[in-house]
């Protein structure tokens, strides 16, 4: 049965699909990146409101930035932009359509209709996610790259800009103009202080081209920080085909864990959905839930994507299943990444590793290696080295997540193994490949990329036990040196 507004109460039983009147929904948000994440978190959340006759003026309009969005778009739009959430557990399935989104701007070059669109009245909040990477950052600095070539053209073409920020920005502007009043700029990405970082990025760009309207935004936007937190695997054929076996024709399903946490600052300068009700948290403590799931979940997932990928392992579920690679999730997270992170209501460290395991270890969630290993060059810096820092602050030992690091630049030379090639799986790929082959004989050159790494490779307790290990790894291979670490 195709998926559609028409096709809705003639779903196969069990199918869970929306009780409110999608017809009756009006928009309240503009949401960049409609990715799998965004439609198992955010969307479903807004959903669960709909679903208590809550907060109907608040629905989605989505939007992109890119010319493959525009295939998205399409896909969306054939099925009136419904998606099929299938939740995975080990104890059964459940599936429910979720109908929080209603409309999908055009994608075109310069972006005038997602300008147009964020510029009306009815739109309060601007919501994205676009990934780790994409928030034009020096990670060396942490500052704001200027000297990217989007945000250049941004910045000399403010009314046809590249960029999700540059469409703000100009959006922004004509709201200014007519007198309509901010709208909230919200980031929903895996990024330690994402509102602080989306501010930097929008008051930067604005800076470049208009500076009394960058003092505008900044007077009256608000970047409210958040950690969001489930696993959603990518949808690839094996999920396209789970959906047709449920008797659903969706191009765009999206498969997920039986967990969800959303943990907001409320700081909204245009009102906001009641996410609370639907079991969002908003507090004053945002950095210290996100801390604990950034480096143990998000650092935990770098911890075993590299040597599972290396060892031919496919899935994370799967990493857990292998002894050694279970164990050095354990000791790695165990020894130098809990002993930093503070507690939160509900969870101590150790519960919460304990909770992240069982997680990871979910048979029915096909998240790959390859999925989390990629973008290494965003990832280690954004999810690793903060405990490694935190680790040399303390003077104690960080020689398992310098093995962590060992295990990416071998990841990124580019073979496995068993010798199979390992694909490009990062946008700086051919730099890390070159830098991996150097370092096999020179470790100094990996550590060297201060762009990731910053002064790590001058911290001899970072850089002589990541050169001990990677001559290990090249010396005897993964396998041995996991069975070394672990027996220290």
């Amino acid at each position: 049965m195709k998926l559609s507004n028409a096709t809705l109460g003639s779903l196969p039983e069990g199918v869970k699909v929306p009780s409110y009147d999608r017809s009756s929904l009006t928009p309240g948000i503009v949401h960049i990146g409609l990715g799998n994440f965004h439609r198992a978190h955010q969307a479903w959340y807004l959903h669960r409101l709909f679903e208590q006759g809550l907060c109907h003026d608040w629905a989605i309009v989505g939007a992109g930035v890119r010319p493959y969005d525009a295939v998205m778009r399409e896909k969306f739009l054939a099925q009136d932009c419904l998606t099929t959430l299938i939740e995975l557990d080990p104890s059964g399935q459940s599936v429910e359509v979720v109908g929080s989104m209603i409309d999908y701007v055009p994608i075109e070059e310069g972006n005038a209709a997602l300008i147009a669109r964020m510029a009306q009245p009815d739109i309060r909040i601007v919501a994205m996610t676009v990934t780790e990477g994409g928030y034009y950052i020096d990670l060396a600095t942490k500052g704001f790259d200027a000297e990217n070539a989007d945000i250049q053209h941004d910045a000399k073409n403010p009314d046809r800009p590249r960029t999700a920020f540059g469409a703000m920005i100009a959006a922004l502007k004509i709201r200014k103009e007519k007198g309509i009043g901010p709208f909230t700029c919200q980031s929903c990405d895996n990024l330690q202080g994402n509102g602080a970082i989306l501010r930097q990025t929008i008051l930067s760009l604005a800076e470049l081209s208009d500076p009394d309207l960058a003092k505008w935004i900044e007077a009256n936007c608000t970047f409210p920080n958040s950690m969001v937190d489930s696993i959603v695997p990518a949808t690839g054929p094996a999920e396209l085909a789970l959906v047709r076996e449920l008797g659903i024709e969706d191009n765009v399903p999206v498969t997920h864990e039986n967990f969800r946490q959303w943990v907001l600052e409320d700081k909204f300068c245009a009102g906001r959905p009641d996410w609370d009700k639907a079991g969002a948290t908003f507090t004053d403590h945002v950095h210290d839930f996100e801390t604990m799931k950034i480096r143990i979940l998000n650092g935990g997932h770098q911890v075993i994507a590299a040597p599972g990928d290396l060892l031919g392992v496919q899935t994370i579920s799967g990493c857990m299943e292998h002894p050694l690679i279970a164990g050095l999730f354990r000791k790695v997270i165990g020894e130098n990444v809990a002993p930093h992170v503070k507690p939160v209501p509900g969870y101590t460290p150790a519960d919460y590793m304990e909770l992240i395991e069982r997680r990871f270890s979910n048979p029915e969630i096909r998240d790959t290696t390859r999925r989390v290993a990629f973008d290494g060059s965003s990832r280690q810096p954004g999810f690793i080295l903060n405990s490694v820092h935190d680790g040399l602050e303390a003077g104690v030992s960080v020689r398992g997540l310098a093995l962590v690091s060992a295990l990416w630049a071998r990841y990124c030379l580019g073979t496995r193994e068993d010798g199979s090639t390992i694909e490009p799986n990062d946008p700086f790929w051919d730099l890390l490949t070159a830098k991996a082959a150097e370092a096999k004989s020179d470790p100094a050159a990996w550590l060297g990329m201060r762009q990731f790494y910053g002064n790590l490779g001058e911290k001899s307790a970072f850089a002589e036990p990541f050169a001990t290990w990677l001559d290990m790894i090249y010396r005897v291979g993964v396998e041995q040196t996991l069975q070394s670490y672990l027996g220290d």
